[in-house]
């Protein structure tokens, strides 16, 4: 029977059950999620209390499968109870961090770009606006970009169109970071590091893949997608800064591999 040991059952418990209050009242979300460093609802307590928020059943479930599986070896057999926790929290701290540092990045050019709109909007600007910051509305705004297209000196559709871009900011200064994936994530590149060859069998990849292979493809994909693919709803920069924060801390105490 597969061992849970106390700080992955712990963490188990209160992760579902802070995610059963989330649910009862959006209050705790407002509170309690991480959002941007320069948003009004920022608090410094997020860094910290985001990592037991999550957005639905299913995001709590993957994140505490990760935790179930990967956790236990770690705790019992590397780190120790103590040391586990600590871990936990630096590496979902640290992914937080480096969330909030490219998300202040991402703001700096969005506010750059929507000063240039304001002073010379145009249906080819207002185009590529869409493209950069806002593609998943671009395709329900295409009757009022044919439209801005036709009549481009029209000051209703260049007033709209500013309006709309500004909005942009405010928007993005709303939107928080739930979940404890930074720390999972952490957890499954220290798996990788301390364990490089334990082969692994995953439920969707039906052959034995070496740890080292699995955390080395999921490291490359986060980067990828975090410079790819825009408004997924999934923090990529968070999971890597998880992993960079697993590695920078498993160098401090010298754990060393074990298999």
């Amino acid at each position: 029977m597969f061992n849970i040991t106390p700080t992955v059952r712990n963490l188990l418990i209160l992760n579902v059950l802070i995610y059963f209050i989330q649910s009862l009242s959006p209050l705790v979300e407002n509170l309690f999620a991480l959002y941007p460093l320069t948003g009004p609802s920022f608090k410094p307590h997020q860094f910290i209390t985001y990592m037991f928020l999550h957005g639905n059943v299913g995001h709590l479930f993957s994140n505490m499968l990760g935790l179930f599986f990967f956790g236990p070896l770690l705790e019992q057999h590397v780190l120790g109870s103590k040391r586990f926790l600590i871990f936990y929290f630096v590496t979902g701290i640290g992914a937080g961090f480096l969330y909030t540092v490219i998300n202040l990045y991402e703001m700096y050019e969005l506010k750059q770009a929507v000063d240039l709109y304001s002073q010379y909007p145009s249906p080819e600007a207002f185009l590529d606006f869409l493209t950069r910051f806002a593609p998943d509305i671009k395709r329900s705004s295409l009757d009022f970009l044919n439209s801005f297209e036709e009549q481009p000196k029209n000051l209703s559709y260049i007033n709209d169109s500013v309006a709309f871009v500004k909005n942009t900011v405010n928007t993005r200064l709303n939107i928080p970071m739930v979940g404890a994936s930074g720390a999972i994530f952490g957890i499954i590149a220290a798996f990788g590091l301390i364990f490089p060859n334990m082969e692994m069998m995953l439920l969707f990849f039906p052959i034995p893949i070496k740890a080292k292979y699995f955390v080395t493809f999921y490291a490359l994909y986060e980067l990828y997608a975090g410079m790819n693919i825009q408004d997924s709803g999934v923090a990529h920069f968070a999971h890597l800064g998880g992993m960079i924060f697993a590695y920078i801390l498993l160098k401090i105490w010298k754990i060393r591999r074990m298999h």
